[in-house]
């Protein structure tokens, strides 16, 4: 079965590409199009001949997909295909919308399906289901063995539709049931907009669906109007991008109508082309920040690319992702699609920010980053070096504090998701965002609750040291003297209550995120997230400053020649 897959791997790359050079002539030859011809009758038969004849019984889709699949893996992650069941995800990424109650759900390691995020005002909040609360049925089906893509299925259908859930509250012994109706859950892509020191807007964008661009402007005229604004902060972090256009339209809030945002450039040069503003901009003056990390790809990095490279914005954070490849979604036999890389973009200076290298790979297949040798140096409208091939670089490069592995490990482990569940149950309500804090009290009951959960962490210091320790064994070096990897097995012996308090500050700034958003939802786990932000500081350090803003995006002078 395996060799099967491998087959239908490298012959399934010549189908691939017959699909696309189809009804494109001037780019096929005889001898290409005889052996596509060739491989597909193949494949044919071999899929054929293994459901005839094989041995056991053959799951042909299961065994067809798992080909598809591994043959796009050699392209690129963002090439794939999406068969018709699956359609509703692709819908959701594009328009932010799908049928629903309006809830993340999430399947812990035990296997039961929970409420994890009710969103505010939609079904699941306004029927009364909290985060923890275990879905047992849905209607009249048992969900309590299945999957969470299955439940998630289960729950998702026609607007004003009726569905009843059996639930299960932790801590209560009987099993509740909320008769909820589904309605057109529409994910607002702006978690939450304000005003930072009196007069510096604010405004976080998790991602770029058909309705984004017009999210941002409404916003913005918001803030200009009614809270009257002096400067604006887009962040940009941890968004991983979405519709193309509605980047453009974002740039152009800020930009010339008329100005060039992205160029593209594919196999197809009839597909190339030029996008610019369109709309008159609601502001080209005003100082501008965005915020990038390295969580920010593909239509953030346009938006902030475009505005660096126009010398309209400062950027701020850490470096981005760096993918700078376009896909389009094109139709496939039964209602399914393919999801492919047409081109690249180019942003104004004529630089693409793409890092990884799909199309010459390593001897063992793997991908690598665009070294910094081989990139190369563009220049902004004012004459400002930028560099291409590898994401899009801020002129205040701002570290975040990085959470340390006893915090992956208390998340992923749901020891804090307990904690909180079982902390909100016994407060019906907390005070507002701004004044709310994680108590010591609440610290060291936190810390006695993983403890009475026997919480361990994976500590990888120890494994290295362990490997440390047996390579020096078998090289002889430990024979006489074994006192330093004592001491250092001695500092990495696990100690809860150390390693705790140690990450005191971090604990309770993700403690507090948590609670608060049990309380306020997603926006105010996001006012929560910004207290101590440093990027945020810096930000409306450098729009506080006109003289720094401004020189940073001056035009550099000229080197002084001596004779």
């Amino acid at each position: 079965m395996h060799n099967l897959i491998q087959r239908i791997k490298v012959i399934g790359f010549f189908c691939l590409l017959f699909s696309f050079t189809t009804g494109f002539s001037a780019f096929s030859q005889n001898d290409t199009r005889f052996e596509i011809s060739k491989n597909l009758e193949i494949v044919n038969a071999l899929v054929k001949e293994v459901e005839m004849f094989y041995v056991d019984s053959v799951e042909v889709e299961k065994m067809i997909r798992r080909g598809i699949d591994a043959m796009l893996s050699d392209l690129d992650p963002y090439t794939e295909y999406i068969p018709e069941q699956e359609m509703e995800s692709l819908q959701l990424i594009t328009t932010g919308e799908y049928g629903g109650i309006g809830s993340y759900i999430r399947q812990r390691k035990e296997g039961e399906v929970i409420i994890a995020e009710p969103f505010e005002g939609m079904p699941a909040a306004l029927g009364g289901l909290k985060a923890g609360d275990r879905i047992l049925a849905i209607d009249t089906t048992d969900v309590t063995s299945m999957t969470q893509d299955k439940v998630s299925e289960l729950l998702k259908g026609l607007p004003n539709t009726k569905l009843t859930l059996t639930i299960q509250r932790p801590g209560e012994k009987k099993s509740r049931k909320v008769e909820l109706i589904r309605k057109n859950i529409q994910v607002d892509q702006i978690t939450y907009y304000g005003v930072q020191n009196d007069s510096i807007g604010y405004i976080y964008l998790q991602g770029f669906t058909d309705k984004s661009g017009l999210e941002v402007k409404a916003a913005v005229e918001d803030l200009k109007k009614n809270k009257n604004i002096k400067s604006l902060v887009l962040d940009l972090r941890n968004n991983g991008g979405g519709v193309l256009e509605s980047a453009v339209q974002i740039v152009g809030l800020f930009v010339p109508k008329g100005s060039e945002v992205i160029s593209t450039k594919g196999k197809v040069k009839q597909w190339d082309r030029i996008y610019r503003t369109s709309a008159e901009p609601l502001d080209t003056v005003m100082p501008l920040a965005v915020l990038v990390n390295g969580g920010s790809a593909s239509a953030s990095e346009i938006v902030a690319g475009a505005l660096q490279d126009l010398d309209r914005a400062v950027l701020v954070g850490q470096r981005s992702f760096g993918k700078g490849l376009v896909q389009t979604s094109r139709d496939l036999p039964y209602d399914g699609k393919l999801k492919v890389t047409l081109s690249k973009y180019y942003i104004p200076s004529g630089r693409c920010i793409q890092q990884i290298d799909y199309s010459h790979r390593n001897p063992d297949g793997s991908a690598a980053a665009i070294p910094d040798s081989l990139t190369t140096v563009f220049y902004t409208s004012k004459g400002r070096p930028v560099k291409d091939g590898g994401g899009v670089r801020p002129e205040f490069e701002v570290e975040e504090p990085r959470m340390p592995t006893l915090m992956y490990y208390l998340v992923n482990d749901y020891v804090l998701f307990d904690f909180v569940t079982a902390w909100a149950q016994k407060h019906e309500k907390i005070g507002s965002i701004e004044e709310f804090e994680v108590t010591d009290d609440d610290f060291e009951a936190f810390k006695m609750y993983a403890k009475e959960k026997n919480f361990s962490y994976d500590r990888q210091s120890e494994k290295a040291l362990k490997t440390l320790k047996d390579i020096a064994e078998f090289e002889g070096y430990l024979d006489n003297d074994s006192t330093t990897i004592k001491a250092l097995e001695a500092k990495l012996t696990p100690d809860l209550d150390r390693d705790f308090n140690r990450f005191k500050k971090e604990i309770k700034k993700v403690l507090a995120s948590e609670i608060v958003k049990r309380y306020y939802y997603q926006k105010g786990e996001l006012i929560e997230s910004l207290k101590d932000d440093l990027v945020l500081e810096k930000a409306i350090e450098i729009l506080s400053d006109r003289t720094l803003y401004n020189n940073t995006l001056d035009t550099p002078e000229e080197p002084q020649l001596t004779e």
